[in-house]
């Protein structure tokens, strides 16, 4: 049952759920999913951290980066099931469709002014 329960929780702040309608469509960094939610670093890092013990969302480190995916499921039954359904709730939300509008032109060498 905790198991549940964490997956529940994880899922109970609207910036968590944006964060994995985002990881839907594309992996990012920190930098990049703060700029897209116009969130502070720390924030954006402790909802990832959130979804990650969740077993919603998944990191990986590439050189410095470390970057941002949906999870496979395979930490837990509840973490796969919802995953698999989100794909398909809120679409069509307003809130969720302006985060994908915006999305294709966020670039972490542009924030970083790195060009």
């Amino acid at each position: 049952m905790k198991e549940f329960v964490r997956v529940m929780k994880a899922l109970s702040d609207p910036t968590r759920v944006k964060i994995l309608k985002i990881l839907e469509r594309r992996s990012m960094c920190v930098c990049e999913l703060q700029t897209t939610l116009g969130t502070a670093q720390s924030t954006t890092s402790k909802h990832l951290k959130i979804l990650e013990d969740a077993g919603l969302a998944a990191s990986h480190k590439d050189g410095l980066w470390v970057n941002y995916t949906l999870a496979d499921g395979r930490q837990s039954a509840y973490a796969a099931s919802i995953l698999g359904n989100l794909r398909h709730w809120l679409n069509d939300a307003d809130e969720i469709s302006a985060l994908m509008d915006g999305i294709e032109g966020i670039d972490r060498f542009q924030i970083l002014n790195r060009n």
